[in-house]
């Protein structure tokens, strides 16, 4: 006899199935929380205190603040489930923090978002759960776990403007068999707040976040040139064609495919064009800047890549290269040493370094991996 399925996809009753939810303390993980008590769940709320010092507390906009894990705490109170909050302070640093910072100082764009599911939530934070004796860990990202022909598999959410996916293309096999998304199915943002509303929530109406925890107010500069005293270094303002064109006061300001605000206009003698970042040469103190022709790229190598599905052999997919931008087509070729090599059917312009190339067939993530160092195309000019 088949055993039946909870909600959650376990073959326990709701209250003999104990879930921890990630409670960050804005309004997606306290409708988690607070729908699965309602089920008849037995809930834990967790709570990560990640960063909180100086103007990151109480700052709007940004999440795991001080004022976020007031909220995280007032919520499971009035859900009536208890509430913990586990000090990964130095862990964050050490996994998410200290890399952001090295990144930008080699002349890459780094995701640290990415790093954090990663690490501090998917793999510390996973591990508490399961020493808590929980039958698995729900967060509240708009993503879809589907139960496949060869186990679990992560798709993009039903709502397509709150898709999730391209920030947890690192979970693994083993980590998507313990995580639940119970809002994935949701058909947009609005009727998680609705949820909110019924419920009686503080955060019903509390704005999602925006900035990265510790760069309060978006300035990198000031975060990585705090953990990297002396990376501020000036240099020089190079065209692709070898000219030097102006000097700028650290690559750390720039990004591949920028536009506005290199401080730059056209050539001397020569039709105004605009002139965009190409490349950032760390070893130069260079920013490499060029026409948008310059950008276009068809290959892309990755590196630290996971890839989910048994099947390693070469395929088509269709990838996205940023996680606001549409996916494109492109075929992916798996390497030795977590490697990839992407070829993609169209060139796509602004392709930066440290970011993601995450692969998807129709709406199933099948992995992805971190952009590596480009060269500049010298003909491009």
């Amino acid at each position: 006899m088949t055993q039946t399925l909870n909600s959650l996809g376990l073959p326990k009753p709701p209250s003999q199935t104990r879930v921890v939810v990630a409670m960050s303390g804005g309004v997606d993980s306290a409708v988690t929380a607070a729908l699965l008590k309602e089920e008849g769940y037995d809930v834990i709320g967790m709570t990560l205190q990640l960063y909180d010092h100086g103007k990151a507390i109480a700052k709007k906009g940004a999440c795991c603040a001080g004022a976020d894990i007031h909220d995280a705490r007032t919520v499971a109170a009035k859900v009536g489930i208890p509430h913990y909050v586990l000090d990964f302070e130095q862990k964050f640093k050490d996994s998410v923090m200290q890399p952001f910072a090295d990144a930008y100082a080699a002349g890459e764009t780094p995701i640290p978002c990415v790093l954090c599911n990663q690490t501090v939530k998917f793999t510390d934070m996973l591990q508490v759960a399961r020493e808590l004796g929980a039958d698995c860990l729900a967060t509240g990202h708009y993503v879809r776990r589907v139960d496949g022909p060869e186990g679990a598999e992560l798709h993009m959410a039903t709502d397509p403007s709150r898709d999730q996916s391209y920030f947890l293309f690192t979970t693994t096999q083993e980590q998507l068999d313990f995580v639940r998304f119970p809002l994935g199915t949701l058909r947009d943002k609005s009727v998680t707040r609705e949820h909110a509303q019924r419920l009686g929530l503080i955060v019903a109406s509390k704005p999602d976040s925006q900035d990265i925890c510790f760069v309060p107010g978006g300035k990198y500069a000031d975060v990585v040139s705090r953990l990297r005293p002396g990376v501020l270094e000036a240099g020089e303002i190079v065209h692709v064609d070898g000219r030097v064109l102006a000097r700028h006061d650290g690559i750390i300001n720039y990004t591949v495919g920028q536009r506005k605000g290199i401080g730059i206009g056209g050539r001397k003698g020569e039709p105004e064009e605009p002139l965009y970042v190409v490349r950032l040469d760390a070893a130069k103190h260079q920013v490499i800047v060029g026409p948008r022709a310059a950008l276009g790229e068809t290959v892309v190598e990755l590196h630290s890549v996971n890839w989910l599905p048994r099947d390693r052999s070469p395929r088509e997919v269709m990838v996205k290269l940023r996680s606001a931008m549409p996916a494109v087509p492109a075929e992916v070729e798996l390497l030795e040493n977590n490697r990839a090599r992407l070829t993609l059917r169209t060139a796509q312009f602004g392709v930066a370094p440290g970011q993601a190339a995450v692969m998807y067939d129709g709406a199933r993530l099948l992995g992805g991996g971190y952009i590596s160092s480009r060269k500049v195309k010298q003909d491009a000019a």
